[in-house]
């Protein structure tokens, strides 16, 4: 590891997740909502002080990207953007041209952060990092990070990139209140460790933890069977429960108090969706404030279970 290295760039604690934005499979986008709606989700993300937007080229394969770029032009102000290469392809060198396809979505000559979207399949790690940090080097990511990637991946990315004065930016990884893996299989451990920023992806559960579902399962989106299978529903109910009481403390919502729950942690950033206006304006409201302490250790008390064994 190279302690020599400048620190990462520091990302604003909430961003905004563009997964929806085009995704007709898992989010229905153009049934439920479409374009004029997360035209909104943008524009009242700015007025609210968020800036941070993350998408990926799978995201509606392409179209999540198309979409952030047309809004950023027609707004005409400065955001930053975090986007994602898929490493399902056959070559390391695949990246450097995946990095080209999604500048032209996006309509600039270089993205925030570039990332490794998940461990790759087909091609080994270490070229991969390589050709990562020449994205870097180019001067068309202006960071680079990682996404999905174990502590030892991680720890590994943070070297291979190093040897090239290259900085690990951020590992991007789901983590809510309802999935809590990041505590107990080292990752969040190696964040602190290596003060790489820890990008929590999936903070509201898919939209369970807002409250706006019952824990019953009926007539629930797909999106949100692996949840309803992890907890049992008097076990949802208490924790959407000691949601709704927290935010009505302190004027907030669910929402608002599950993402300020994982605000405490300095070290992460969280990155919710938004489909529309309204919960645009929500997700900013999870800043400026903080639960009290006993709050805060009754809803980890709540879900701890779901945290796995800390390895090491």
């Amino acid at each position: 590891m190279n302690a020599d290295l400048p620190g990462p760039p520091s990302w604003p604690r909430l961003g905004v997740g563009t997964w929806a934005w085009g995704d007709r499979h898992t989010w229905g986008y153009s049934r439920a909502y479409g374009r004029a709606e997360v035209g909104e989700a943008f524009r009242a993300s700015l007025d609210a002080g968020i800036t941070f937007f993350d998408t990926a080229e799978v995201y509606g394969w392409g179209t999540s990207e198309r979409i952030l770029g047309e809004l950023r032009q027609e707004a005409g102000r400065p955001i930053l953007i975090a986007t994602k290469f898929a490493p399902f392809r056959l070559t390391s060198r695949s990246l450097l041209r995946a990095l080209d396809g999604s500048l032209a979505r996006l309509q600039v000559k270089a993205v925030d952060l570039y990332q490794i979207h998940f461990p790759p399949f087909f091609v080994r790690l270490e070229p991969l990092l390589e050709a990562l940090a020449e994205a870097a080097l180019s001067g068309k990511a202006r960071a680079v990070g990682v996404s999905n990637f174990s502590a030892d991946q991680m720890r590994r990315a943070y070297d291979v990139l190093g040897r090239r004065e290259v900085r690990l930016a951020g590992n991007q990884v789901e983590y809510s209140l309802l999935h809590r893996p990041p505590e107990g299989d080292g990752v969040l451990r190696a964040c602190r460790e290596l003060g790489v920023p820890l990008i929590a992806y999936s903070p509201l559960a898919r939209g369970l933890l807002t409250g706006k579902y019952g824990p019953d399962g009926r007539r629930h989106p797909l999106r949100l069977g692996r949840y309803l299978r992890a907890w049992r529903p008097e076990a949802l109910s208490q924790v959407i429960g000691l949601l709704k009481e927290i935010g009505r403390a302190h004027s907030k919502t669910p929402s608002q108090a599950a993402l300020n729950w994982l605000l405490r942690w300095p070290e992460v950033v969280v990155i919710p969706g938004a489909k529309n206006r309204s919960q645009a304006r929500e997700n900013a409201g999870a800043l400026g404030w903080e639960m009290g302490p006993e709050e805060a250790e009754a809803l980890d008390r709540a879900t701890r279970r779901r945290r796995e064994p800390e390895s090491g």
